[in-house]
């Protein structure tokens, strides 16, 4: 009989449910809680898929009572305001395009979690993602490899995991397929088994960060021009951080052929359009970096790389800068690199590490 004590996020949706029955079953001693990271207020809601909502919190807690599991709420809404929703509003001020929901894991679902398993004396956490964390005597650290379901797989959003917390997470869905998650929740009877995953972000469910940042803000964006590469006014745009790099739609400006942001020029609220051809490059620099299976880069190393959620991994190189910075040079020139957005870094399978773009080959020509 497993005696270990776990701390299991749940939020409400069929992934950490069927965790929670999992590690039951594996007789774990099993403790859920949920994050409240928002108020209904502070959003529109409607029929979105997000999670964090009110439905979502009764979903949790009735699992939790059907599996007998202790279940509470910690409210954590001033923390993510101002370290996940205020970031990400400045990384769009400052020209980039954040991912809150890499921020989230970091400094909510992670850093705080582990501080309240550890406060109620518990061995590990657990979550509902779809990745694998094991510690590994070939690197003689813990390490987070891929999930057996590609086409779940998390690791991308997992890359900024510390030791610390490797050690003391476990990913129990790591090796099943959705569909098996999926067949054991309805075979418990489950009331979010045909539940729906989350999409969207969860406190901007429609999915208008311009809309939302003028709204949080009290700012109206200030508009400005379209130009071309050679500095070519075609058009005004409407606010400049309405735009990211590599869109398309929405630009308004007649071309003979597709027109697509390239960069955004803070400065002087330039958006820089150009053909499809001008948005590949090669090369980008990630700061705020952070490594899982080496403790260092000290040479050249040959890895894959993607630089957005739902890309495949594309074969590189990576320089480790400094103790913060990591140079990526990809073997072929990948389409609208961005900045604020993660690169992460794989050997096979496993996560080497990763970043968040900084500087990308229009910044460093």
């Amino acid at each position: 009989m497993n005696n270990k004590k776990v701390l299991i996020a749940m939020s409400g949706g069929v992934d950490s449910s069927v965790t929670v029955y999992l590690l039951k079953q594996q007789g774990f001693d099993c403790i859920g809680t949920t994050m409240r990271l928002y108020r209904n207020e502070t959003i529109s809601q409607g029929n979105f898929k997000t999670c964090c909502s009110e439905k979502d919190m009764e979903d949790a807690s009735e699992v939790a009572f059907d599996l007998d599991v202790p279940y509470e709420i910690v409210d954590f809404t001033d923390d993510f305001q101002k370290q996940i929703i205020e970031k990400f509003i400045k990384v769009y001020e400052n020209g980039g395009t954040p991912n809150p929901c890499i921020d989230c894991n970091r400094y909510m679902k992670f850093e705080k979690l582990l501080n309240i398993a550890l406060e109620k004396k518990c061995d590990l956490i657990a979550t509902g993602h779809y990745a694998i964390s094991e510690y590994s005597e070939k690197h003689g650290r813990y390490i987070l490899r891929k999930a057996k379901d590609l086409t779940k797989d998390q690791s991308y959003v997992l890359y900024n995991l510390t030791q610390d917390q490797l050690k003391h997470t476990i990913f129990p869905l790591g090796n099943l397929e959705k569909t098996q998650v999926r067949e054991i929740a309805e075979k418990q009877g489950f009331v979010n088994s045909k539940k729906h995953d989350s999409q969207d972000i969860c406190f901007i469910p429609d999915g208008d960060y311009f809309k939302f940042i003028k709204k949080y803000t009290g700012k109206t964006p200030q508009e400005g021009n379209f130009i071309d590469e050679n500095g070519k006014i075609l058009g005004r745009h409407k606010g400049i951080i309405s735009y990211t790099v590599g869109q398309r739609r929405g630009l308004g400006i007649a071309s003979d052929a597709p027109l697509y942001v390239k960069k955004l020029d803070m400065a002087n609220n330039n958006v820089i359009l150009c053909k499809n051809e001008g948005l590949f490059s090669k090369t980008l620099i990630a700061d705020d970096i952070n490594l899982i299976s080496v403790e260092k880069i000290t040479e050249p190393m040959k890895i894959k790389a993607k630089v957005r959620y739902r890309q495949k991994e594309q074969p590189a190189t990576v320089i480790q800068i400094d103790e913060n910075r990591i140079k990526v040079e990809f073997d072929t020139p990948q389409r609208a690199i961005t900045k604020g957005q993660a690169v992460v870094l794989y050997d096979d399978d496993i996560v080497v590490g990763g970043g968040t773009i900084s500087e990308t080959e229009s910044d460093l020509s």
